[in-house]
C-alpha cells in the first residue's frame, strides 16, 4: 500500500497523529498521546493504525525511566527531491567543506537553474 493510499483512509485523529509525528520528526509514544490529548489506550490504537498503514515506524526505547516507543515518519515520507538538480545529487551531501568555485557545485547550480525554466 502506498503512503497516499494509506492516508486516504485515515480518521481525523489518525491524521492529527500522523501530522504530529511528521512535524516533530519523531516523538516518544508517551508524549504522543499527551500532545494529542487522548488516553494512552487511544494513543496506542492510533499508533498501531499508523504503523500498519506503513506511515510511521515504531522502535522500543526507554524514556524518562519508562519503557515506551519512539515514533518516526517512514523513510518513504521523506522528500529527497530538494537535494536534486536534474539527475545530479547536491554536492553538499557527504561533504563538510564545499568549494563554491568547484565545477561540481557550478554544474549542480546550472542544472537547478535550468529546471526552473
Amino acid at each position: 500500500m502506498s503512503a497516499s493510499q494509506g492516508e486516504a483512509d485515515l480518521s481525523a485523529d489518525e491524521r492529527a497523529g500522523l501530522e504530529l509525528v511528521r512535524e516533530t520528526g519523531g516523538i516518544h509514544q508517551s508524549d504522543f498521546w499527551k500532545e494529542l490529548d487522548v488516553s494512552s489506550r487511544k494513543g496506542s490504537r492510533l499508533v498501531e493504525a499508523l504503523e500498519s498503514a506503513e506511515l510511521i515506524e515504531r522502535e522500543e526505547t526507554v524514556y524518562e525511566g519508562q519503557r515506551t516507543y519512539y515514533l518516526e515518519p517512514t523513510a518513504s515520507e521523506l522528500d529527497f527531491s530538494l537535494l536534486m538538480a536534474g539527475d545530479m545529487l547536491s554536492p553538499f551531501i557527504g561533504e563538510e567543506d564545499v568549494d563554491p568555485q568547484s565545477d561540481a557545485f557550478s554544474q549542480w547550480l546550472m542544472n537547478l537553474a535550468y529546471e526552473k525554466e
